[in-house]
């Protein structure tokens, strides 16, 4: 325990209860993941998820946080400074009371783990006595499908519950547990709206807890071009893009020169890849971003590689914005502010040629045929599913070709050719 964990604890409750994502300890990689992106648009700074999850203490790690890390999580919670929510959220000082219960703190615990024996016996030897509250996943149907093809899309889910009474029954759409869907007893169908193609697990919770979940595949139908607003993206279709290259028209390059705030476009293509790999692959891309006026200076660019299990997100930037970089290998994330990114500092004003290889979950980028970044990951990511080009204003995209590590397959997604 370090000197100021009660007051980390209380200022991550506040996080917690200003987020509405429900109780922290049934957050996932991806909820942490969103959290660290939140965090960056709000405050300007990059707290990995791997930082956050220690702080939530979800990985073991003894040290306490750095001043930037309190920093930070002050500003998200609404304070200007860590200093500043100290000031505002001083711990309590004992009651003379809590002395007394520190001073016999030995004997209350042992009389507590007796009682505790004691209840546990006498419940073994009684017994429950009703079952009746006890679900079987088996013979619970849930099951999916979209109702359309592209984007935006309906899914309509259908059910039965086989007998469930509870007043808390949900579909949880994806990773995010405020995305959910309100059931009521022996209801048997309902729908969601999808605003994105990916690759997502729905679940249907019962009191809080899942009792049954599946993989839910929205495809994007061919090239998908996006403005990327929130909550509902601008859409482009793939015939309005995709002409031997990935481009947005004219009308699109006028809205986003309008706008006095970043915001990003991106090409998707979201399919199965004929069971390739994720962890056995190669990438190769070439590309340009376009735009580089007001707050797009820095050219920020993004390759996103989607699998069943996970993702990969690898971001590029002119040299002097690498402190702002990162890169996400599915389990494994390094933030350009504690680690040395600059080799994914590229000029990409012009074209450049980027080589992502992964073989046996070992990553190896290239710019040029020159070796620009290397790390590894551990859990896989499943097959390739989805590739996402994501630019901080607008890009182009001249080539985008995925193949097989030994090279039998190869599949040029922008004349949507197999080349062997």
């Amino acid at each position: 325990m370090y000197l100021e964990e009660k007051l980390v604890q209380k200022c991550l409750l506040q996080i917690e209860e200003g987020l509405g994502w429900g109780p922290s300890q049934d957050w996932h990689n991806d909820v942490f993941i969103e959290l660290s992106e939140r965090i960056q648009e709000r405050t300007k700074v990059l707290l990995s998820p791997v930082t956050l999850k220690r702080v939530w203490g979800r990985i073991d790690y003894r040290s306490a946080p750095s001043k930037t890390t309190l920093n930070t999580l002050a500003q998200f919670a609404g304070f200007e400074n860590w200093r500043d929510f100290k000031g505002t959220a001083p711990l309590k000082t004992k009651h003379p009371l809590q002395k007394v219960v520190n001073a016999n703190l030995g004997i209350i615990m042992l009389s507590a783990s007796v009682m505790t024996v004691i209840f546990i016996s006498f419940f073994s030897l009684k017994g429950t006595g009703n079952d009746s509250n006890v679900i079987d996943p088996e013979s619970i149907m849930f099951k999916s499908k979209p109702i359309a093809k592209g984007l935006p899309n309906t899914v309509v889910f259908d059910l039965d519950l086989g007998g469930i009474d509870s007043d808390s029954i949900h579909i949880q759409q994806y990773w995010d547990p405020t995305k959910t869907i309100s059931l009521k007893p022996g209801q048997t169908q309902a729908t969601g709206q999808y605003y994105s193609p990916g690759y997502f697990r729905a679940k249907l919770l019962v009191d809080g807890k899942p009792i049954k979940q599946h993989d839910l595949f929205i495809k994007s139908e061919g090239w998908l071009g996006t403005l990327d607003y929130q909550p509902i993206p601008n859409y482009i279709q793939s015939e309005e893009i995709n002409d031997g290259k990935l481009s947005f028209p004219t009308a699109i390059f006028d809205e986003v020169s309008k706008n006095e705030q970043p915001i990003n476009t991106t090409y998707h293509l979201v399919q199965d890849f004929d069971s390739i790999s994720g962890d056995n692959f190669i990438l190769k891309s070439s590309l340009q971003n376009v735009y580089r006026d007001k707050w797009a200076v820095c050219q920020k660019t993004y390759v996103i590689i989607l699998g069943t299990k996970g993702a990969m997100v690898y971001s590029f930037s002119i040299p002097g914005c690498s402190s702002e970089l990162g890169v996400m290998m599915n389990d494994v994330y390094f933030s350009g502010k504690e680690h040395d990114l600059s080799g994914l500092g590229l000029d990409l004003s012009e074209t450049r040629d980027i080589k992502i290889q992964v073989m046996d979950k070992q990553v190896e980028i290239f710019a040029e045929d020159n070796k620009i970044f290397a790390g590894s990951y551990n859990e896989s990511i499943g097959r390739v599913v989805g590739i996402r080009y994501r630019f901080l204003g607008l890009g182009e995209v001249y080539k985008s070709e995925l193949q097989d590590v030994n090279g039998s397959t190869t599949i040029d997604f922008l004349s949507n050719e197999i080349l062997e």
